[in-house]
């Protein structure tokens, strides 16, 4: 079956830039740098959309009024405080609102592309911005624009939406905006609550009244890697996904559970994270007619890390893989060590690792991330039917 792809982009998303901060604009103009000399855009079947930025009347159903116009003030006035901004992890700048909410429209404008067939998949790697609540920014987020988009979908008539988040952090936004939705499971892999931001995401938050089963959260030790995280996701993402049967897939993919991420304790390379992303679309083909949709999320190996991983997102999602032992081309090395002068710019689209694939078996004398699987299994598969010592299902 052929498939289509569309590529949200507009330079304007750079325009969501925290200044001196970890959630540097520049990883995401180098991935889509990097994914043009790779030929990744020039695909046949993609097509490049230009975003506009969400309406108000598509933002608040999400974020409450009073949070948008604190989110429209804070410029403004330099001794601003509340909702969540003007702190190291949030804060202001020129044009927040407006560069917030057209993320926002590009996450809109990628699922309503595949929601109305004019596309298979669609891809917004500025998007992903998992942590931002009802009336508070956190995490570096101002809107949610995952949520946002969600939300269209749902008044557009979606009623089985699965949400896969694979962002080292848990993703709490999406979470608590459909917490309580049994329209929109929410399954996210991330280091445990205990050691990392926002301390949320145990293997007991399964769902509200009326909704349980719709949360599914595998916390997993500081120290995994490959191995450990891919035998997590698969033990659990694909049974949950095959009994929930969506409609269409959203992804968070943020790259940040890498090993040289310097925000957080998992022990991820390119090649894992790559597995992972040719997983979520192959259960997309399987489930939902290839229904798609991938966002960026964090990452702060800004050269080193998040091109390469994007770059093998995009071209996943718009045809075959790229061989990870691709060379990284000669100009966007010399872009990227302008831009990032104090890097290690990567000669290669791997890290030289292959991905082991090992099945997860309940056993006697299991390892950490063994019994965080179960945790996860126990708490959640009898909600679906499933049986959660049986590692079949």
């Amino acid at each position: 079956m052929d498939r289509t792809t569309a590529v949200v982009w507009d330079r304007a998303l750079l325009d969501y830039d925290m200044g001196d901060h970890p959630l540097n604009p520049v990883r995401v103009e180098l991935t889509m740098a990097l994914a043009r000399e790779l030929g990744v855009l020039d695909r046949p079947g993609v097509r490049m959309i230009t975003p506009v930025p969400a309406t108000e009347a598509e933002l608040t159903r999400i974020h409450r009024a009073d949070y948008l116009d604190a989110v429209r003030a804070a410029p403004f006035d330099p001794f601003f405080s509340g909702w969540g901004l003007n702190t190291p992890d949030n804060p202001v700048f020129d044009g927040m609102h407006e560069a917030s909410a057209r993320i926002c429209g590009a996450s809109i404008a990628a699922a309503e592309a595949v929601w109305h067939g004019e596309a298979t998949r669609a891809v917004n790697v500025s998007g992903g911005l998992h942590h931002a609540l009802a009336a508070r920014a956190s995490g570096f987020c101002v809107y949610n624009d995952p949520a946002v988009a969600i939300a269209k979908l749902l008044d557009q008539g979606a009623q089985r939406v699965a949400y896969v988040d694979v962002d080292v952090h848990h993703g709490d936004g999406v979470q608590a905006a459909f917490y309580n939705d049994p329209r929109v499971l929410t399954i996210s892999l991330h280091e445990t609550p205990l050691t990392l931001f926002p301390g949320t995401g145990f293997a007991d938050e399964t769902g509200g009244p009326g909704a349980e089963g719709t949360a599914v959260n595998i916390p997993l030790p500081p120290g995994t890697g490959d191995g450990g995280w891919l035998k997590a996701f698969h033990a659990i993402v694909p049974s949950i996904l095959r009994a929930w049967a969506p409609e269409i897939i959203f992804s968070q993919c943020g790259a940040d559970a890498h090993r040289l991420d310097p925000l957080a304790d998992l022990r991820l390379s390119v090649d894992g994270q790559r597995a992972a992303y040719v997983a979520m679309r192959d259960l997309a083909d399987e489930l939902c007619d290839g229904r798609w949709v991938a966002m960026g999320g964090g990452g702060y190996a800004l050269v080193e890390v998040v091109p390469r991983a994007w770059s093998h997102l995009l071209a996943v999602a718009t045809g075959e893989p790229l061989d990870p032992y691709t060379r990284t081309p000669a100009p966007w090395r010399k872009l990227a060590a302008e831009r990032c002068p104090r890097s290690e710019v990567p000669e290669s689209m791997t890290d030289g690792t292959e991905p082991p694939v090992e099945r997860w078996q309940p056993g006697t004398t299991p390892d950490a991330v063994d019994r965080a699987v179960l945790a996860s299994r126990t708490e959640v598969f009898p909600l679906h039917g499933l049986d959660p010592h049986d590692p079949r299902d």
